[in-house]
């Protein structure tokens, strides 16, 4: 028995060098990049944003994939059996405040938001997306499984694909938010689990629970998409990636300064890169230091800058590769720390070319309006935006009253879609293409009127009220200076989700704030009181009436002591009364 194992071994090489298998090993079809921006923000804050892509070279529609290495088996078998062609999947607790903060690399609205694009194979959409959203819902611990027919719409032209696509028919689209989801570590835990090397190494090891909730916007997001695997697109590969956004309030995490550390965010610094990961980064932004009395100091230095148009604006990064041994410089972790030699002007930032505000206004609980205001705050370019409106069917639109004014002046919309609500069925939806001119305020209103629900569709606060989800903005907003076309691979992963058409302007998706509406509303402490008073007239009225009925009464004397008789005999002797 002690010579049959090292035989068996020796015989087992025998066999792999005969059969060429380990100098024929094949290379491994995926591979996965990790990457994290930091960005001080204009109003002070510090934005993280950290990017993991894998990428698949296989056909998960047409091969029979069994094995899976990096990338996630539950999400692969969900490509495959619902025929699925993209999926956008975010959970976001807060507001990006595009004014104060400038435009984020992705926005995501407040709450759960989910949009899929179906292969044209699929024949019952609507059954592929409830079972998808159900088993997403399960994935990553979210009320995806509250996602039906009331709350999902089929947009026409605001939702294209990200990525490769043979058709842009939107009756194979779905799009649905819940703007009143709220996220939590049970939705992180989950998120990060589908990560190849989870949180135990590489960026991943910041993700601590505690300080990513304890910021002022937090996002996550899953988004897979199929991408071409060269240069001439002979073939596909499918691309996960997932990304998660925080914003640090700088004043709370730095004790009154705007100096930051990672240590001083997330409790803990990078000590080595994920051993799967073919690339590793990380990218500090420092184009401050090209502005007049602001100088940025960061450390230890970076190994290299990199120079790029983000965002229609150039701009300039410190780059870290934590695959260099360099760049812990014989430390065993790498703690960031950015400090400004002189303090920023929080005030004189250069606001947006394009944001946009949401409201309600009216009185009573009867009729209302909704109002969005566009701004665009270019001096001399005019550029047009795709506006989409999603407004729940209790909220009755009146279509007539829609106006679009600019400057006092109607602005008639070049592209309308409406499609009416149908009460507990679907949501009305409506998309307009608006021409917004230079240096302007464009406000768009629609008047309303609230429905009365049935007593059973009440949320358990109803006085809380109801939310409207928010309107989406999509629009090509001119570049501050010109931009050339990039390879993908060789380019960061915050500037390659969405693609380059024009060299002059970028594609930029907003979100205004989501509503809060508040309907008719019945007293709901009315049946407790007439409960109350009823039993109280039962027990008092009833209840005595009944006592008188129901009960005998007995005539009994009363017994008188020895004492007392002998006394009343003594009186009665005196009176002449015979004793007792």
């Amino acid at each position: 028995m002690a010579m049959a194992a090292p035989l068996a071994l020796h015989l087992l090489l025998a066999l792999l060098l005969g059969s060429g298998g380990l100098s024929r090993a094949e290379p491994e079809r995926d591979s996965l990049r990790e990457e994290l921006v930091l960005t001080p923000l204009p109003s002070g804050d510090v934005s993280a944003t950290f990017q993991f892509r894998t990428r698949w070279d296989s056909e998960l529609q047409h091969e029979g994939v069994s094995h899976y290495r990096l990338f996630p088996k539950s999400l692969g078998q969900l490509i495959s059996k619902y025929s699925v062609q993209e999926l956008h999947l975010s959970l976001t607790q807060g507001f990006w405040r595009t004014r104060f903060w400038g435009q984020p690399f992705l926005q995501a609205p407040a709450g759960a938001e989910l949009w899929v694009w179906f292969q044209d194979s699929v024949v019952d959409v609507d059954k592929s997306w409830k079972e998808l959203s159900n088993i997403l819902s399960g994935i990553f611990c979210a009320s995806l499984n509250f996602i039906d027919s009331t709350n999902t719409v089929i947009p026409t032209a605001s939702f294209k694909p990200l990525g490769l696509a043979n058709g842009t028919n939107h009756h194979f689209l779905r799009y649905a938010v819940l703007p009143r989801e709220v996220v939590c570590t049970e939705n992180l835990t989950p998120w990060k689990k589908l990560l190849p090397c989870s949180s135990k190494a590489g960026l991943s090891v910041l993700l601590k629970a505690e300080r990513l909730f304890h910021t002022s916007y937090h996002s996550q997001a899953v988004h897979i998409r199929p991408v071409c695997r060269d240069s001439h697109c002979t073939s596909v590969s499918w691309e996960l990636r997932q990304t998660l956004t925080v914003v640090f309030d700088a004043y709370t995490t730095g004790q009154g300064k705007k100096d930051w550390s990672l240590f001083r965010m997330f409790s803990r610094t990078i000590t080595e890169a994920c051993p799967l990961a073919s690339q590793s980064h990380v990218y500090v932004d420092i184009s401050k230091n090209s502005q007049e009395n602001v100088t940025l100091e960061v450390s230890p230095p970076p190994t290299s800058t990199y120079q790029a148009v983000v965002l229609g604006d150039r701009r300039t990064y410190a780059v870290y590769d934590l695959l260099n041994p360099a760049t812990f410089s014989g430390s065993r972790s790498l703690n960031l720390q950015l400090r400004w030699k002189q303090q920023q002007d929080s005030g004189g930032h250069l606001v947006p070319f394009l944001h946009a505000q949401r409201y309600v206004s009216g009185y009573g609980l009867q009729t209302g309006e909704l109002s969005t205001i566009l701004h665009n705050t270019h001096p001399y370019r005019a550029f047009p935006v795709l506006l989409l409106e999603t407004v729940p069917w209790y909220l009755r639109l009146y279509i007539h009253t829609l106006t679009i004014t600019t400057k006092g002046k109607e602005n008639k919309p070049s592209y309308i879609h409406y499609q009416p609500a149908q009460d507990r069925l679907r949501p009305h939806l409506l998309e307009m293409l608006i021409q917004l001119p230079a240096n302007s305020v464009t406000k768009v209103s629609i008047q309303f009127e609230r429905a009365l629900l049935k007593w059973t569709e009440y949320t358990p606060d109803p006085n809380h009220g109801f939310y409207v989800s928010p309107s989406v903005l999509s629009a090509l907003v001119p570049n501050l200076v010109g931009t050339k076309p990039a390879n993908w691979e060789d380019s960061p992963l915050f500037s390659t989700m969405f693609p380059i058409s024009d060299s002059s302007s970028h594609f930029v998706r907003l979100y205004t704030e989501p509503l809060l509406v508040n309907l008719p509303t019945p007293d709901f402490s009315m049946p407790y009181n007439v409960i109350c008073l009823t039993c109280t007239v039962v027990a008092v009225c009833y209840g005595s009436f009944y006592n008188l009925l129901t009960r005998t009464f007995h005539l009994e004397e009363p017994k008188r002591s020895r004492l007392v008789r002998w006394l009343a005999n003594i009186i009665r002797r005196i009176r002449g009364v015979p004793p007792l």
